[in-house]
């Protein structure tokens, strides 16, 4: 331990220094750390969390890459099929990053109740398809069966359909599917499940069951689809590995990320970004500016201590580092606080949930919240460094100090 250390030390814990005119401004300072630190780490398991579960629901409807043909980008439902037979399909070789890919198709329909109908979109798919994603959004029932070798005639149907139509698991749900130049052709169908994914523009329209009621109705071959919904294993590289994608497929075929298909949703999910970091560098600004007032006045209330220490010999430089290291401490002492309660609180939201949201704005029901060990080591990295360089400055006042005049302050 060097001496500017042990002195430091000496000086923090002394009886004068706890009740010198100082220490009540040591512990705001103090208090203003750990509350900064609190708020940051709220701000960013937040948003960061908003960011993740969004995108997660997004890419569970979607994939986070669509494959299908140029002439139907702009249509929901499928008009032309595509053969299954491609050199992408099942196992995307040729794109490592691709994890899986599955082939869907949509067709619009019309339910229609003794009371009531709706307009809908089926979405079909086969023994492929990754149902985990949907595991989180089941409420009731169970998830639709489609590896049978006859055709399935289960469907799963949002919370919102059932609601306006009064719908519950076990009832049936005529459907009417329109073809050109030709009567509505019916199918009755099963409801097994009902789901709810906090997303409107989906809850609203999309049922899904077996891919083969609409190769049927089309009268598709059974290796034909209407699209391929490919999943990737970073979307942080969204953008390249879309890219990628869209160079190793027949050139017949386009590839869009969920990022093209839908920019209004990641457009307002990178406006999060930006509260994140103005967020955080309001915070430092505040804590930075109480650690300089904080540091000044303990300089000014141990004006007596610098004449003794200078005139003992010590250099200007050192007796700043017995302040440095005085400042050091107290910047940590409200870091460890304001992570214990900060991620206090992170747990309590993720574990019990007490925040809630208007799934109708933020898409999501609960307010979700994700932090990781990096976003944790930067946070307290980032605020110790800035801190403790920038009270390097106000230091210098010590230098302007003469040991005689110190010595003489009262």
């Amino acid at each position: 331990m060097n001496l500017e250390y042990f002195i430091a030390q000496r000086v923090q814990n002394s009886t004068a220094y706890k009740n010198s005119v100082s220490a009540p401004i040591i512990k705001i300072a103090t208090a203003a750390i750990a509350i900064g630190m609190i708020v940051m780490i709220i701000a960013v398991a937040t948003g960061v969390g908003l960011q993740k579960k969004i995108r997660e629901k997004v890419s569970a409807f979607n994939g986070d890459v669509t494959i299908s043909l140029f002439d139907r980008n702009n249509s929901i439902t499928t008009v032309r099929p595509i053969s299954k037979q491609q050199e992408f399909y099942p196992d995307f070789k040729s794109v490592p990053e691709v994890t899986h890919v599955q082939a869907v198709a949509t067709k619009g329909a019309m339910i229609r109740t003794e009371t009531d109908f709706e307009g809908v979109i089926l979405k079909g798919v086969g023994t492929d398809y990754r149902w985990e994603s949907f595991e989180d959004f089941l409420i009731d029932g169970k998830l639709p069966d489609v590896s049978q070798e006859t055709t399935s005639k289960d469907i799963l149907i949002s919370d919102d359909i059932s609601r306006r139509l009064g719908l519950k698991v076990g009832d049936k749900a005529p459907t009417y599917f329109m073809k050109e130049n030709e009567e509505p052709l019916g199918r009755s169908f099963t409801v097994v499940g009902i789901y709810d994914s906090g997303l409107e523009e989906y809850d609203t329209k999309f049922i899904l069951g077996d891919i083969r009621n609409i190769q049927k109705i089309n009268k598709w071959e059974d290796d034909e689809v209407g699209k391929f919904e490919v999943f990737i294993t970073d979307f942080n590289q969204i953008d390249e590995i879309g890219k990628d994608i869209f160079l190793n497929v027949p050139q017949t075929l386009d590839a869009q990320s969920i990022k093209d298909q839908y920019p209004t949703i990641f457009q307002w999910l990178a406006l999060l970004d930006g509260n994140i970091y103005g967020i955080i560098g309001v915070i430092l600004i505040v804590g930075i500016i109480n650690m300089i007032t904080a540091l000044l006045v303990l300089i000014l209330d141990r004006t007596n201590m610098i004449g003794v220490l200078k005139s003992l010999g010590a250099t200007d430089w050192t007796v700043r580092k017995v302040f440095l290291y005085n400042a050091m401490s107290l910047i940590l002492k409200g870091l460890i606080w304001g992570n214990l309660i900060g991620l206090g609180l992170v747990a309590l939201q993720y574990f019990f949930a007490p925040l809630t949201l208007d799934p109708a704005t933020y898409y999501v029901s609960m307010a979700p919240v994700y932090i990781s060990w990096w976003h944790i080591l930067a946070l307290n990295l980032g605020t110790f460094t800035i801190c403790l360089f920038v009270l390097i400055i106000p230091t210098y006042i010590v230098s302007r100090i003469s040991p005689v005049k110190a010595m003489r302050f009262e």
